[in-house]
């Protein structure tokens, strides 16, 4: 059968005047008007293919291929090759006895193409069909004329009405041959708040929550590898602990007991070490009521990871093993781009003490500073220190407004001071030190990690410490735990612990600057 020439690219058609247009971007203009009529069109459509006896939302269909795979498997010399997809119809064009339009799946696009001779009445309830509908198609696999690999539809069903217009980008060719792309769905807050329609429009944003979850298959890979065992341990809590947090609190009305969702799943996995476990680890989600910017959301998923008889120098090495694969497994290389900068995971990473980091990069030498000298010197770098902020948030300020920002090929900073350390294990040599070390990347902190503290009785001095700091002001303390002192005096083996945040882990692996982007659903305000 001769076929009529095909366009390789299709672009919806202007309807008559008095029919608004297909994948007009109502809901970013804001013309509510627009958006109504467009809606009730829609539904009239609805309606009138019930009429027609066709079921707009059927219960299954049964595909055999996906359009990426047929494209990329279109052999000319084979015989025609028969098959069933289903997806989106994003592009459309229609003419009076055949039609064209794209359909989207989760592997690409393909173009269709109808012909009212060969569908009969499927082709009256194209008609009624628009941008965003979902469709199954059956037919043939051809090349067109221009060169585009198609399918001949020979059967099509409607599998769900899309009620709402896409937010469809248009594109066009001005007169120097440049491609101008119209009303794209761009708004940031409205992306985050609809993220369902994020996806649909945007296939890239898609491909980031692809790398995020090969993200995480390759920390169980490499872990479980290691005979490392993957744990669960409360999210309700009745005590938080194992950071520097404000918690949430809900109620729980059976114990009628206030309960606190966790800041940190560390206490509960060194318990696990004290009852036997050579490695354990959790992929957790963690909850902090603290403020939202670029790199901080309430909800946030950390990896934490305990093992015994080990401490914060092999856990550097683990550190490099790991992130190496991940940044392998996301890009194919150990060399990344983001956010400008090319990132060079290729081990060994630069190591720097906190103190030597401070001067290098302030010219200022803190060590031993009490707080009064701490405060001047915050002062003259213009980093602002509250009332009741204790040295060790001063030293976290300086460090964290004049340090973290030049830091941006992986670094591990090192020995931290005691007072900033709670749960960690004091330094060998160092007085007023703990062994103790962060992996500061593209200026933001990427994991944390200790020689963890298992003295029982000088755990529960840093404890009572921490609540006299509680007394005088500071809100963000480590809790007295009673039960994870009960546990450490049965006895912990010398211990190397991680947490390592994988949202920012995204972030980097992405180039993205903002943890929104890497959050399906980011917390938001709610709507007006």
């Amino acid at each position: 059968m001769l076929l009529p020439p095909f366009v390789s690219i299709l672009k919806t058609v202007e309807e008559p005047a008095h029919v608004p247009r297909f994948g007009a971007v109502v809901d970013q203009t804001g013309d509510e008007q627009d958006l109504n009529d467009l809606m009730m069109r829609r539904r009239e459509e609805h309606d009138l293919l019930r009429q027609q006896g066709v079921n707009p939302y059927p219960y299954a269909f049964e595909r055999t291929a996906l359009s990426g795979e047929i494209l990329d498997g279109f052999d000319e010399a084979a015989p025609q090759r028969r098959v069933s997809v289903a997806g989106r119809i994003m592009s459309l064009r229609r003419m009076g006895k055949a039609s064209f339009f794209h359909l989207e799946d989760s592997r690409g696009r393909i173009q269709i193409y109808l012909r009212k001779d060969e569908l009969g009445p499927a082709y009256d309830a194209f008609k009624l069909m628009d941008i965003g509908d979902i469709v199954g198609v059956e037919g043939f696999v051809f090349r067109t004329r221009t060169g585009e690999v198609s399918i001949h539809a020979g059967a099509l069903t409607l599998l769900s009405k899309s009620l709402r217009p896409l937010p469809v980008a248009k594109e066009k060719t001005d007169e120097q041959g440049n491609r101008v792309v119209y009303d794209p769905f761009a708004d940031k807050e409205l992306r985050y708040r609809q993220r369902y329609v994020d996806l649909l429009v945007n296939r890239e944003v898609r491909e980031v929550f692809v790398r995020r979850a090969r993200i995480i298959s390759t920390i169980r890979q490499v872990l479980d590898g290691k005979g490392y065992l993957e744990v669960e341990t409360p999210v309700l809590q009745p005590q938080y602990g194992g950071a520097f947090a404000r918690p949430f609190i809900t109620h729980h009305h059976a114990l009628d007991v206030d309960l606190y969702l966790r800041i940190a799943d560390e206490l509960y996995l060194k318990r696990l070490i004290v009852g036997g476990y050579d490695g354990v680890y959790e992929i957790a989600k963690d909850f902090r009521n603290e403020g939202m910017d670029r790199t901080h959301n309430p909800e946030f998923t950390m990896l934490e990871v305990y093992v015994a008889y080990r401490d914060y120098l092999w856990m550097m090495e683990l550190v490099e093993e790991l992130v190496g694969k991940i940044a392998m497994a996301a890009h194919g290389s150990l060399t990344v781009s983001s956010q400008g900068n090319e990132i060079d995971f290729t081990p060994p990473w630069r190591r720097l003490t906190m103190f030597d980091a401070i001067r290098e990069f302030t010219g200022h030498d803190i060590r031993g500073l009490d707080e009064t000298a701490l405060r001047r010197t915050a002062n003259t770098l213009q980093i602002e220190v509250a009332p009741a902020d204790g040295a060790g948030k001063i030293i976290d300020g300086i460090f964290s407004g004049k340090v973290e920002p030049h830091l941006i090929q992986p670094t591990f900073i090192t020995d931290y001071p005691l007072l900033m350390s709670p749960l960690a294990k004091r330094h060998r040599t160092e007085e007023g030190l703990v062994e103790r070390f962060e992996v500061i990347c593209n200026g933001h902190e990427l994991c944390n990690a200790f020689s963890e503290l298992n003295d029982p009785i000088d755990q529960r001095r840093r404890f009572e410490e921490q609540m006299r700091a509680k007394a005088q002001g500071e809100e963000e303390v480590q809790p007295l735990d009673e039960d994870f002192l009960r546990a450490l005096e049965y006895g912990m083996p010398p211990t190397a612990g991680l947490g390592m945040g994988i949202d920012r882990l995204a972030m980097l692996m992405s180039g993205l600057d903002s943890i929104r982007d890497v959050l399906f659903f980011p917390q938001m305000k709610p709507e007006r």
